[in-house]
Formats: structure tokens, C-alpha cells, sequence
């Protein structure tokens, strides 16, 4: 009898750390086409996956050998953009292809039939007179979309019990809806903005591009507060004009954008869909079928967003395109800011790259004439930049166990007097940086990493930054048992607020640093205590030069600028100037005037300079140039290899394996192997190779050819990261 639905071979990919495809038998009337999503036996389990090619050229297994697909899902297909983008990712980094396929599909249960739920629709026929709170409700309707209790309560900011009254007079009706609830549409038209002069220019150059409906880079530079945000809210609006169109915005960590969505919200009505690895496993699923069903319109998230099945992708935007936090240093290592690009690309749609501090990389990019570049040189309405000065530590010298000179306390005391805010920022978290014993000398270090334990004084514990390890802090050194002689080495921003509350009793203070700030509730709730004036002084780290803007804010201390100036990083000085540049424009955004301290030991530091005449094209023409003469990106490519394992010897062995049969030439460059900085990091030793090449050389094929003449690892993991951003 013949076979009613003849079987052909497919390929499957799946979200597991394997090299390639798979081989399977689909029936005809399964209907499979590239992208689909299917259920399929591996080793006594069902698993899900992609079909990644419905036609393969050739395959080493007989078709007879091959199992069956066992079911097709009913969720729309993988969009092919987003399948290149997975493959070209994978030979990018050299990741395995199911590994990169896994960061698409990191949803739990995305798979499951969605449950019908209860959700409520405004009655057609209501009633003339009604309460002034049911008036917002109606108001706040959505024309007939049905919603949940909660978000009836949240859009006309109501009470439950008006919301259970209006259900049981008929006012609102119950309507069973199969899935999760849909995200409220943005309002292009809603509230738009009044543009300066320049502004306009840039939006309408941007919307110009966009109308194209082509690929081009475009890099937003503009000052702190000069508006690039409201510019690209016109590229939104305009996007949105196609019914059909998704919008992806990649922003540093969308747990420290609370102000951003409000503005988002006050612009266009509604907050955009939200994706970051904080979500609970239902928000995430919710968010992901939004986007696959091409529902969300407008998504804001961090780098892993990029991996979003967006059906109908029209614009990428990068905020603070410069931000090391777009970097992934573990797994499939690649940067956010270079992949938003190659998504775009492929997607064929304009992306912009946001930054008051663009990086080197972006700049060359915009000079050559690669990128467009539009540059927004002035403030937004009434505030000016800030006035900026060093004060020399060197002939400003400070008692010991004080870490605030002379001439910032009597800034930070006229600030005070006048009825202003101060930030103080020094990036380093904690307490201490470092604990030794003043007795025998002994450092605490972390038992599973090469590193100093931090000391945090408000839970009176030693943590380490890099594994999490935390203890209790002793009341003996565990070296010589001398009781009372661990002392703090070194400020942290525990400390300097610890001592500006000795300068200041009376004063309000609030720390921003990620160990007080644990979640984007705990982030919003200190955000409005100082937009409400509930704060004098402000101590934070890093967080704080994230784009807030706070209008009483008038002065900003830097404790250590030269904290970071040097070391291994090729990009330390840039990376330091970005800091520094952008927490002075947290001063005088209003119409208040600001002013910014910088302390130092180097006050002739290029960065310094740069900082305080403006002059920062000088200092990135020292930086290109420098850069260039080592061949260093972007000029030149670089990678490392990190071989990392328990034992030790093992460890050795295989990196004098990898040295022997190293690629030579005079384009390519590899130095090592030599302990990584970290050489010892969660219980694991560390090795290190870097290799350097000229920017016409595929690294990755030489880096591939390497690797595979040394096939035997011995329980060593071998990690490439392509251009690194971390040197630990």
C-alpha cells in the first residue's frame, strides 16, 4: 500500500549547545516550512526546535536511520531575519549554532497553549450621570479592548473596588480571551514634543532615512541634555505610522531606565513592551508572544532583546551606544552595540546609535562616512553646560581616613546653603575595596578567586564581586588571630557618604549603587525622593551616569578620577573619560548652573584635559592615534582565548599545546600564554592567549584552524572572545 503521507528529509535546529543541524523525517502533511517550530525525540526525550532547512544538499546519515517530527507548533515561524542573524552570530563568535538559537528561545513554556482568561470591555449603552472615578475609567478606555481588573486599575488609576462595582452594575463586560492580555498600543500623535532648531534637523534627517524603508547607521551624538532622546522619539512616531511595524530599543540595563519609561509613557500614552533577564517567567512569555505575533510594537530592552522573534523590524535604536554593559562576557561573548548593527542590516532598516560619548569605534565609523552623523552641541532650552575644574590632590592634601579635600567641602557647603543637590561619584561599591590586617598584614581574599573581598559595612560582611562569595567579617585576622586588627583600606561609596554624614548631620543622603538598589521598584522609589527635593547629597557609582535628569542638581565631586586611568585595558582612558563626562552632565540641567570637581593626582591626564577645556576631539585624536601605532581596534582586530579548568597542570598542558601549534605571520600576532589577571576566578585556574591581526585577516578562521589541531581539552574549557572588553 502506498505511503498516504510520504516523509523528505529536514534539518532541525535546537537550543543546544551542538555545532549544527540535525537530521529528521517530516510528513507532508505536517506542512513544515523554514522557521517553524516542531517537537522532536533525541535520546528517549521530546524536544523543541526549529526547522533550519526544509531542502538539504547532502547528509553522512541514511534516511532510514532518521526519526520523525512529532508535532508542529501553532506559533508563527522563526522570522527568517532573525535566522541569519543566529547563524551570523554563531560564525562571528564562534559560538555553537544551537547555542545562539537557545538566547531566541529562553522563554519557559513558550510552547504551551496560552489559558483563556476573564478580561472586561466597556459596555456600549452607559448611563449619563456617574462618579467622577468611574469617569476616569471610561476615559481611560482603550475603544473596546478588553482588559484585565489590574490594568483597568492602572491606566485610570482606580481602586479595585471601582473596577468590581462598574463589573456588577454592567458597565464593564466579562469577555473569555484565549492567551495573555495585549499590550496597549503606543499613540504616535499623543503628545509631541517642541523641537529646537537643531533637533528638527536631526529628526527630520533621521525620518528621511527611515521612509527609505533601507539599512543605514546613523550615530546621535549630542552633549548631556541637549535632547537626543526627544529626537529619536520623532524616528518612533515616525515608524509607527506603519501599522504592521516593530520598533527595538537596546538600552545599557533597562532595570536603571525608570526615568526613560516615564518620558516614554508621558510621549506615546502607553509603556513599550519591557525585556530584560529580571522578568518573571510569565512576563517573559508575554513579551515574547507579543513579539513573535508581531503584536509588540515598540520594545525596550537590554542586549538579549536583540534575539527577539520581531516579525516586522523597522527601526534599531542604541542608546548610549558607548555602555561596556553591551558587552556579554560569559557564553556566547558578543557586543550589543555591533550586533544591533548587523540586525538592522539584515532587517534592512535604519538604526541610530545614541551617545554624549560615542565610542572610538562609532566616531571612526562617523568620520569615514560609514555612519551618518548628526551632532546636537547645545543643551535643551534654558540649561548650559557645566563649568569644570581639577583640584590638584597633590597641594590639596587630605587627613587621613578623609576622602572629601578641602576645596570640594566648601563647594559641597554652599551648595548646601543655597538649597541645591550634590552628587558625589566614585565607582567603587561597598564599603572598602580591601580588608588586611594592620597586625601581620594579610589581605581577605575570596577562597575561589584571585581577588580582595569587598567590604560592605551596612551588613558587616566581606563579598566578593566576581562570585558572590560573602562572610561575615571576622572580629581576629585568621592569619595571625590578633583580635580587633582587620582594618578598611581605600573608600568605597559607603564610606565617602559615611563621612559626608560627619560633615553634614543634618543633611538627607541617598546611595546609588546596585547594593542598594536591588530592584527597579527600589530604583523608581529613590529617583522621585530626589526629583521631590527629598535628598541633599547624592553618593553614587556608576548608575548615576545613566541619563537621569535632576533639575536641583547643581554639583557633582568626583572622589578618584583617576580611578581607572590605566592598566591592561586598551580602552581605559576612553572608558574613564565616558564616565567622567557623563556624570558632570548630571550638573545644572535646569536652569540652575552647575559645576563639576574633579580630584586627582594627575590633574595633566589627557582625560582630565579633555574634560575640563572640552576639547574632546583632541583626546580621541590622541586615543585613534595611539590605537592605530598598536594596531589595536578599531584599527587592527583582536580576540582572546581563556582556558580555564580545575586543575591546574591540566590547565598548563593544554595552553603549551595551543602555543606550539600557535598561527604564525606577520599579520597576526599571539602573545601568551600567560595567567589571566584573575588567574584564579570560582574555583577555576585561568590562562590567557591574545592574538592580534591586521584588520584584513578572518581571525575567526585562524582562531578555528588552531583550535582544531589540538582537539584533547582534559576537562579545559576553552572561551574566544572576540574583540574583549574585559582583560580580568
Amino acid at each position: 500500500m502506498p505511503d498516504l503521507f510520504p516523509s523528505k528529509r529536514i534539518q532541525i535546529l535546537l537550543p543546544l549547545p551542538l555545532s549544527g543541524v540535525l537530521d529528521y523525517l517530516s510528513d507532508e502533511n505536517l506542512n513544515l516550512r523554514e522557521g517553524d517550530f516542531i517537537t522532536v525525540p533525541l535520546s528517549g526525550r521530546e524536544l523543541q526546535g526549529v526547522v533550519w532547512e526544509m531542502n538539504p544538499e547532502s547528509s553522512d546519515v541514511a534516511q532510514e536511520k532518521l526519526k520523525h517530527v512529532i508535532r508542529k507548533s501553532e506559533l508563527p515561524p522563526l522570522p527568517n531575519s532573525l535566522m541569519k542573524f543566529v547563524a551570523w552570530v554563531a560564525g562571528y563568535t564562534l559560538s555553537p549554532l544551537g547555542s545562539v538559537l537557545k538566547m531566541a528561545l529562553s522563554v519557559p513554556r513558550k510552547f504551551d497553549k496560552p489559558k483563556k482568561q476573564t478580561f472586561y470591555r466597556l459596555a456600549t449603552e452607559l448611563p449619563e450621570k456617574i462618579t467622577p472615578a468611574r469617569k476616569r475609567v471610561i476615559d481611560a478606555a482603550i475603544s473596546d479592548m478588553p482588559m484585565s481588573v489590574k490594568s483597568w486599575c492602572d491606566i485610570a488609576a482606580v481602586g479595585e473596588g471601582v473596577i468590581r462595582g462598574m463589573i456588577k452594575a454592567g458597565f464593564l463586560i466579562a469577555q473569555e480571551v484565549s492567551g495573555e492580555q495585549a499590550f496597549i498600543k503606543p499613540d504616535r500623535d499623543l503628545k509631541r514634543a517642541i523641537l529646537s532648531q537643531d533637533q528638527q534637523k536631526a529628526a527630520d534627517h533621521i525620518i528621511t532615512q527611515q521612509r527609505s524603508e533601507k539599512y543605514k547607521a546613523t550615530l546621535l551624538e549630542g552633549v548631556t541634555g541637549s535632547g537626543k532622546t526627544e529626537v529619536y522619539f520623532e524616528a518612533i512616531a515616525e515608524a509607527l505610522k506603519n501599522d504592521a511595524a516593530q520598533v527595538l530599543v537596546l538600552v545599557p540595563e533597562i532595570s536603571l531606565t525608570a526615568q526613560w519609561l516615564e518620558r516614554f509613557k508621558d510621549r506615546f500614552g502607553a509603556e513599550p513592551v519591557i525585556w530584560h533577564s529580571e522578568m518573571s517567567p510569565a512576563q517573559r512569555r508575554r513579551a515574547w508572544w507579543a513579539t513573535i505575533r508581531g503584536e509588540a510594537r515598540v520594545i525596550v530592552g537590554a542586549r538579549s532583546a536583540l534575539f527577539l522573534p520581531l516579525q516586522n523590524l523597522k527601526l534599531v535604536i542604541v542608546d548610549e551606544e558607548h555602555s561596556q554593559t553591551f558587552k556579554q562576557d560569559e557564553g556566547v561573548m558578543y557586543n550589543g552595540r555591533d550586533m544591533a548593527v548587523v540586525r538592522a542590516m539584515q532587517a534592512q532598516c535604519p538604526v541610530i546609535l545614541a551617545s554624549a560619548t560615542p565610542s572610538l569605534e562609532t566616531m571612526i565609523n562617523a568620520q569615514s562616512g560609514k555612519y551618518d552623523w548628526l551632532y546636537l552641541g547645545e543643551r535643551h532650552g534654558p540649561a548650559e553646560l557645566p563649568e569644570m575644574s581639577v583640584i590638584d590632590l597633590r597641594e590639596h592634601k587630605m587627613k587621613t581616613g578623609s576622602w572629601i579635600s578641602d576645596p570640594l567641602y566648601r563647594a559641597l557647603r554652599e551648595n548646601y546653603e543655597n538649597g541645591e543637590q550634590s552628587l558625589l561619584y566614585l565607582n567603587r561599591r561597598g564599603y572598602a575595596p580591601l580588608t588586611l590586617c594592620r597586625a601581620c598584614g594579610h589581605r581577605m581574599e575570596c577562597p575561589h578567586c584571585s581577588a580582595w573581598l569587598v567590604e560592605h559595612n551596612k551588613f558587616d560582611r566581606l563579598e566578593c564581586h566576581h562570585c558572590g562569595f560573602n562572610m561575615k567579617k571576622p572580629h581576629a585576622c585568621p592569619n595571625c588571630e590578633k583580635e580587633d586588627s582587620l582594618v578598611a583600606v581605600g573608600p568605597g561609596v559607603e564610606r565617602v557618604a559615611e563621612e559626608l554624614a560627619r560633615l553634614f548631620p543634618d543633611a538627607r543622603f541617598a546611595i546609588m549603587s546596585s547594593d542598594e538598589i536591588d530592584s527597579p521598584e527600589a530604583l523608581k522609589n529613590i529617583i522621585k525622593r530626589i526629583e521631590k527635593h527629598e535628598v541633599d547629597f547624592i553618593v553614587g557609582t556608576q548608575i548615576v551616569t545613566k541619563g537621569y535628569h535632576f533639575p536641583m542638581l547643581t554639583l557633582v565631586g568626583v572622589i578618584d578620577a583617576d580611578l581607572g586611568m590605566s592598566g591592561a585595558d586598551p580602552r581605559a582612558a576612553e572608558r574613564t573619560w565616558q564616565q567622567l563626562e557623563q556624570v558632570a552632565g548630571r550638573a545644572g540641567r535646569a536652569e540652575h548652573a552647575g559645576r563639576v570637581f574633579f580630584q586627582s593626582y594627575q590633574p595633566d591626564h589627557p582625560v582630565l584635559k579633555a574634560l575640563v577645556s572640552g576639547d574632546k576631539d583632541l583626546f580621541l585624536e590622541q586615543e585613534a592615534a595611539s590605537r592605530e601605532a598598536q594596531n589595536l581596534p578599531p584599527f587592527g582586530k583582536l580576540a582572546s582565548l581563556i582556558l580555564s579548568g580545575r586543575d591546574k597542570n591540566n590547565v598548563i598542558m593544554i595552553a603549551r599545546n595551543l602555543a606550539r601549534c600557535a598561527p604564525q605571520g606577520k599579520n597576526i600576532t599571539i602573545l601568551g600564554p600567560v595567567p589571566a589577571p584573575l588567574s584564579f576566578l570560582r574555583g577555576n585556574y585561568r590562562y590567557r592567549f591574545l592574538i592580534k591581526a591586521d584588520h584584513d585577516v578572518n581571525i575567526q578562521n585562524e582562531i578555528s584552524r588552531w583550535l582544531a589541531k589540538n582537539t584533547k581539552k582534559h576537562g579545559v574549557k576553552i572561551q574566544v572572545d572576540i574583540d574583549p572588553y574585559s582583560f580580568y
